[in-house]
């Protein structure tokens, strides 16, 4: 039988890793305090937080465009309800046998958050997710405030 290498005691001896030897567990300590101290810095007590800013409502710009939604150009005709618009999308199109010009509309929910668009106003909206049962439009800028 092949003799294995143990100490007086008739145990196996240990390996010896890099993480028993005395020089790589002080290089270890010292890296997790400065772990632990940096921790420290970067974490701020609830006392000593900066008092919070009042929450302004978030006004961007319009985007010139939205990526993958219908946006349609229209004139607002009711403003009553809170937080929504009715608006008129005129559409001009050419008889497909008579050639006549045939003028169409219809009228669509949209949501105006701050309640900017008066009737009259001509308005930019874009297409969004249902909001309510009739509204899936969303305003994005006035374009021309009524007269």
């Amino acid at each position: 039988m092949p003799a294995r290498k143990s100490d007086q005691a008739g145990t196996p001896a240990k390996k010896a890793s890099a993480a028993r030897k005395p020089a790589a567990k002080k290089a270890a300590a010292a890296k997790a305090a400065a772990k632990s101290a940096a921790a420290k810095k970067t974490a701020r007590k609830p006392a000593e937080s900066a008092p919070k800013k009042t929450a302004k409502p978030k006004s961007r710009p319009a985007p010139a465009i939205v990526p993958g939604r219908k946006e349609r150009r229209g004139v607002v005709v009711s403003a009553a309800m809170d937080k929504t618009i009715v608006v008129r999308i005129d559409a001009v199109r050419s008889h497909e046998k008579y050639r006549k010009v045939v003028r169409r509309s219809s009228r669509l929910h949209a949501h105006d958050e701050h309640n900017a668009a008066a009737v009259g106003d001509v308005v930019r909206v874009v297409e969004t997710r249902p909001l309510s049962a009739t509204k899936h439009w969303r305003l994005l800028e006035v374009l021309e405030k009524a007269k």
